[in-house]
C-alpha cells in the first residue's frame, strides 16, 4: 500500500510569527542577514557567505548579466540560466566577472584610424564611454591614447573624423604600471581627479583599466558580493545531460558556484552529475542540487555531496507541475521537513548543508517565514522578474506597466533538460506558463524595502541574525478566517487617486 504522510501540507500564507521579547538592541540597523551558501564542517566557516539571503532563479526571464551585477551589488547572487548553449552561458558569466574586476579588461577598444561614427556605434552597443586606443585594436595592444565622451561632440563634429584627431594621446595620459595595487591605483585616480586609469606593462601594452566609479560603487554598497579579485560573484545553472561540456566552460569563465537546475532532484541523474564534478574538480567547484520536498530527498543529495539543497516542487507562480503531474508538497511543510533533516544530518555528520527555499513566496513576509522555518536563503523568480534588471521587456497591458515572465517548463522556454527523465530530448508537455508580472522599478529600491521588512520582523521576534531567528521563532497555523482578518476588512479603502471634498 502507498505511504501516506500524516497531516496536511501547508503554504506560507497559513502561518504567522508570534512576536517575542525585543530588547533595546533589536533595531533593523543592528540586524545581520549574512548566511552560508555552501556546505561547511562544524567549527569552520562556509567558503561562500551571502550578505543577504536572496538568490535569483535559474530562468531565462530572470537571471541575465544585468540582474547578476545588480543583485551582487546588494549582497545576493544570481544563477545565470542554463537553457542556452554552454558557450552563451559562459559568455554571460564572463560578462559579470569582467564588469568589475578592479583592473577591467576593455571590450571597447579602438584603433587610431576608426571614425567618430564607429566610436558612437560602439558606445551604443556596449554602453561604454571610456575607450582605450591601441595599435591593433585589441585589449592587450600597445596603448596610443584614450577616448571619452568629452573628446568629441556628435552634434557639431564631422562623424567621419578619425580617432587619432580627437583622442587624448598617450604622452598626455597618466598611467599605472603593471605592478600597481588597486589601492594605489585608486589613490592616483583621486589625486589627479581622473575618471579612469589605464594600466600598462613594461612595453606599454594595455593590461587593464581602473575606474573611479568602481571605487565609488563599493563605498556606497558595502554588502557587495565580491571574490578575492574584487570581481562580482555569480552562479550558473547546469543540467544533468551536458555537464561534461558545460561545467568546464563555466569554470573557465569564472563561475563561483553552480546549481543543477531540475524540477525534481531525488534522482540518479543528479548523483551522476555531482560525482562527475567531484571526480574532475574535487571540492574546488561548488554545486547545489535539488529540488526535493522531504527528508529522504535531502539526505540523498547531501550524501551525494551537494553543497546546498533546494526545496520546492510546484510552488512557483508560473509552475503547473502539481496540476499536470500531481506531484509536490506545500512549500512550508516541505521546508520544515527538510530543514529538520538538515539539522539532524549536521548533528550526525558534523557537516552543515544549507537549504534554499525555492518557490511559494508571494508576499515579502513569506521570506521571513521561510527563514524562520529554517531556510538559509531563498531562490526567487517572480520577485526579481518585476525589476528593470531582469532580461525581459517592459510592456503596457491595459494601461499598466508589466514585465514578461515565463517558466522554464513553458512552451516559450522549452527547457526540456530541466524536466529530463532520460527519454527523448524534447519537452513532452508543458509544466510552466507564459505570463506578466507588475513592473516594480529598480532592483535596489525593491530589495532594500523588502530587506527592511525582514529586519523589522526579526526585531519583533527578538532576533538579530538569521540563526537567532530560527532558534527563537514561534509560529502558529492560522485559519482561513484569520487570514481574512489579517488584511483590510469591514472598511471602504480609499483610492489613492480619489478626490474627497469636505463641506
Amino acid at each position: 500500500m502507498a505511504m501516506f504522510f500524516p497531516g496536511e501540507s501547508h503554504t506560507f500564507s497559513e502561518y504567522l510569527l508570534v512576536p517575542g521579547y525585543s530588547s533595546s538592541e533589536c533595531i533593523p540597523a543592528n540586524v545581520s542577514l549574512k548566511t552560508p551558501l555552501v556546505r561547511f564542517k562544524r567549527g569552520e566557516e562556509s567558503a561562500i557567505n551571502l550578505n543577504i539571503p536572496m538568490v535569483s532563479a535559474i530562468m531565462q526571464s530572470v537571471s541575465g548579466p544585468d540582474m547578476a551585477v545588480s543583485l551582487a551589488t546588494e549582497g545576493g547572487l544570481s544563477f545565470i540560466y542554463g537553457s542556452q548553449t554552454p558557450e552563451q552561458e559562459a559568455a554571460m558569466v564572463k560578462a559579470v566577472k569582467d564588469h568589475k574586476a578592479g583592473f577591467v579588461e576593455s571590450d571597447s577598444t579602438l584603433t587610431p584610424d576608426m571614425t567618430m561614427e564607429q566610436v558612437m556605434a560602439l558606445k551604443e552597443r556596449t554602453g561604454h564611454s571610456t575607450m582605450p586606443v591601441t595599435d591593433d585594436g585589441s585589449s592587450r595592444g600597445r596603448l596610443l591614447g584614450i577616448v571619452t565622451s568629452r573628446d568629441y561632440r556628435p552634434s557639431r563634429d564631422d562623424h567621419s573624423k578619425k580617432v587619432s584627431e580627437f583622442m587624448t594621446p598617450r604622452e598626455k595620459l597618466i598611467v599605472g604600471d603593471k605592478d600597481i595595487t588597486l589601492k594605489k591605483a585608486n589613490d592616483v585616480i583621486w589625486d589627479n581627479k581622473l575618471n579612469a586609469l589605464p594600466v600598462v606593462d613594461d612595453n606599454d601594452h594595455l593590461v587593464g583599466i581602473v575606474f573611479r566609479k568602481d571605487y565609488d560603487s563599493h563605498k556606497s554598497n558595502p554588502n557587495e558580493m565580491l571574490d578575492a579579485n574584487k570581481r562580482y560573484m555569480v552562479g550558473a545553472g547546469i543540467n544533468t545531460r551536458d555537464y561534461a561540456t558545460r561545467v568546464p566552460l563555466l569554470v573557465e569563465a569564472g563561475a563561483d558556484v553552480l546549481c543543477i537546475d531540475s524540477s525534481e532532484g531525488f534522482s540518479e541523474w543528479q548523483k551522476r552529475t555531482i560525482e562527475w564534478i567531484r571526480a574532475n574538480y574535487g571540492e574546488s567547484v561548488r554545486v547545489g542540487a535539488g529540488n526535493v520536498v522531504d527528508a529522504d530527498g535531502f539526505r540523498f543529495l547531501a550524501d551525494c555531496g551537494a553543497d546546498f539543497v533546494k526545496v520546492g516542487i510546484g510552488g512557483g507562480s508560473i509552475c503547473i507541475t502539481r496540476e499536470t503531474k500531481g506531484i509536490g508538497r506545500g512549500q512550508a511543510t516541505a521546508l520544515i521537513d527538510v530543514c529538520r533533516a538538515r539539522d539532524e544530518y549536521f548533528e550526525e555528520t558534523g557537516i552543515y548543508v544549507p537549504v534554499c527555499s525555492d518557490g511559494g513566496i508571494v508576499y515579502d513576509y513569506h521570506m521571513t517565514l521561510a527563514l524562520a522555518m529554517g531556510a538559509d536563503f531563498m531562490m526567487l523568480g517572480r520577485y526579481f522578474a518585476r525589476f528593470d534588471e531582469s532580461p525581459t521587456e517592459r510592456v503596457n497591458v491595459n494601461g499598466q506597466y508589466m514585465k514578461e515572465y515565463w517558466g522554464e517548463g513553458s512552451a516559450r522556454a522549452r527547457n526540456w533538460q530541466r524536466y529530463d527523465l532520460g527519454g527523448a530530448q524534447k519537452l513532452a508537455f508543458v509544466e510552466g506558463v507564459d505570463s506578466y508580472v507588475p513592473y516594480a522599478g529598480s532592483l535596489k529600491d525593491g530589495v532594500n524595502a523588502t530587506l527592511y521588512k525582514i529586519k523589522s520582523t526579526m526585531c519583533n521576534c527578538g532576533a538579530l541574525t538569521i540563526k537567532e531567528l530560527q532558534d527563537k521563532a514561534r509560529l502558529t497555523l492560522v485559519s482561513s478566517t484569520s487570514i481574512v482578518e489579517g488584511g483590510a476588512h469591514d472598511v471602504v479603502v480609499k483610492d489613492s487617486q480619489q478626490t474627497v471634498s469636505y463641506n
